[in-house]
């Protein structure tokens, strides 16, 4: 084979992978994958502050209400968490005791949901389903009976109005043959029975060959109204024959008759009615027998299938709320006795046991001069201030001393804003756990203020997160195309890291952007 020949079956296969990778060759997504993990989310809030004196505090409960105890008194000596005062809290542990019940409700739902049915619960759904259907067979067959029933009792109507209409049909012509006014009135309601008589035999007929529901209920409907017609027409030719003119002439035995088969009709039409409402008892019972048996085996299949994703989710949801609420009943109750923020001396009392308590530093309850020379003053800027509280831990950075990091904590924030050049600011005081020798008013202090931190929970990167119309959401690569999944979150923190609450499962990979 000479070199020209190989060199062209060289270029035509590389010609062909090239088509191959360009063309043919299916190109794989490649994404940034994260995997869910569980981790430490911290919110953090870095802002530079001032090294000042020491400065009375006023110490205010976070929520209001009736002080129950004062611990201290003008003069005294306090360590840093020490309890200074107390307010009633008999009402809030009762609501505290009934969210935790509740939280115990809703995750026993959650873990028998997650669980299963037992094979014992399923057999009594099972059960209860076949005791539906007899419950549902049985009033199936009540109906029958009510309308075979309503059938025999039409049949006794039919058979009274066709008596009522031979008596009708033999007085008016024994004794109402001319023209007269009375005459004319009993034919007229002689031919009423007739023309009842006929339609009411019809519809009876046409439900006896097809007992369909329908046909009955209108066989019934048509034959009590040709009672009625019957009933009032029999009730005017008697009235006819008491006319002076006939009232000697109709015999008492006609007359009598008349009567006769009057009550004969109304007996029908009472039998009549009871029997329409057998059958609408009849009904109303198939129709809970259907509701209770519907309501059977919707139990069963919960029992038989596994329970889906969206149950638990839901459930999950409602533990943790339930969660929640015990959460903030819990702060509630920690609130309720007011702690010194830092080691330091009484100076005023401005509250009495019994006494309501406010919660707002113009209503302070307690004035504290802390035991150190200096604080730090900062401002903390609107929107970061809502994160912080009293006692939440602080690095503390002095420009003098670069490579030490002291600790310290919030001991107060001024509840009225600050306004610095028309940002608002609320000014919050730090205190020093270990105070630096050398220390001067004056200096500058770096703060990274820990405002909250959650532990050993599931957490995702902060790229991976999606807001949309209220909704948060992550994108997932599942069955060979993305998916995106709706979740619930928790703390955001500072470190490109978000709790996750549920919606996500640790080892799950989210897709960062």
């Amino acid at each position: 084979m000479s070199k020209k020949i190989i060199l062209i079956i060289i270029i035509v296969l590389l010609l062909a992978i090239g088509i191959y990778q360009g063309f043919l060759k299916e190109e794989k997504p490649t994404f940034t994958l994260a995997e869910v993990v569980r981790g430490n989310v911290s919110q953090e809030v870095a802002e530079t502050g001032q090294v000042k004196k020491g400065e009375e505090i006023n110490l205010s409960f976070k929520n209001s209400g009736r002080i129950e105890k004062i611990y201290v008194e003008v003069g005294d000596q306090v360590d840093s968490g020490e309890n200074l005062a107390k307010l009633e809290t008999a009402e809030l542990a009762i609501q505290l005791q009934e969210a935790k019940a509740a939280l115990d409700v809703t995750q026993a739902k959650l873990n028998k949901l997650s669980a299963g049915a037992t094979q014992e619960e399923i057999k009594i759904a099972q059960t209860a389903v076949e005791n539906s259907q007899v419950s549902l067979d049985t009033s199936r067959q009540g109906l029958k009976d009510a309308n075979e029933d309503a059938l025999n009792v039409s049949d006794d109507s039919y058979l009274k109005i066709y008596n009522a209409l031979n008596v009708a049909d033999l007085i008016q012509r024994t004794y109402f043959t001319s023209n007269d006014q009375e005459g004319i009135r009993v034919r007229e309601n002689k031919d009423k029975i007739e023309s009842a008589t006929a339609q009411a035999k019809s519809y009876l007929d046409t439900a006896k060959s097809d007992p369909e529901d329908e046909n009955i209920d209108t066989a019934i409907s048509e034959m009590q109204q040709a009672l009625d017609k019957t009933y009032n027409a029999l009730g005017i030719i008697r009235e006819i024959c008491e006319e002076p003119t006939y009232r000697n002439l109709v015999s008492s035995t006609n007359k009598t008759s008349l009567d006769t088969h009057r009550g004969y009709i109304n007996t029908a039409i009472t039998n009549l009615t009871n029997s329409q409402q057998s059958i609408t008892s009849a009904k109303f019972a198939i129709e809970s027998a259907e509701g209770v048996l519907q309501a059977a085996e919707d139990d069963l299949a919960l029992k038989i299938v596994p329970a889906r994703q969206e149950d638990i989710d839901l459930y999950q949801a409602q533990v943790n709320q339930a969660q929640a609420q015990v959460q903030i009943l819990e702060n509630q109750s920690r609130d309720a006795t007011l702690k010194s923020p830092t080691q330091g001396q009484i100076t005023k009392i401005n509250k009495k046991v019994g006494e309501m308590a406010q919660s707002a530093l113009q209503d302070a309850a307690i004035t504290l001069l802390p035991a150190t020379p200096f604080e730090i003053e900062v401002d903390i800027y609107e929107e970061d201030v809502v994160k912080i509280n009293i006692g939440n831990p602080v690095e503390i950075s002095l420009v003098p001393f670069p490579d030490k990091i002291f600790k310290g904590k919030v001991i107060s924030i001024d509840p009225a804003e600050k306004i610095v050049e028309g940002v608002v600011y609320y000014e919050a005081s730090i205190d020093f756990e270990g105070m630096p020798d050398n220390l001067k008013p004056g200096m500058t202090a770096d703060l990274v203020i820990q405002a909250a931190l959650k532990e050993n929970v599931l957490v995702i990167p902060e790229d991976a997160l999606h807001e949309k119309d209220d909704k948060r959401t992550v994108q997932v690569f599942q069955d060979g195309e993305v998916k995106d999944k709706e979740i619930e979150i928790g703390l955001i923190g500072s470190n490109d890291l978000i709790e996750v609450i549920s919606g996500l499962e640790e080892g799950e990979e989210v897709i960062l952007e």
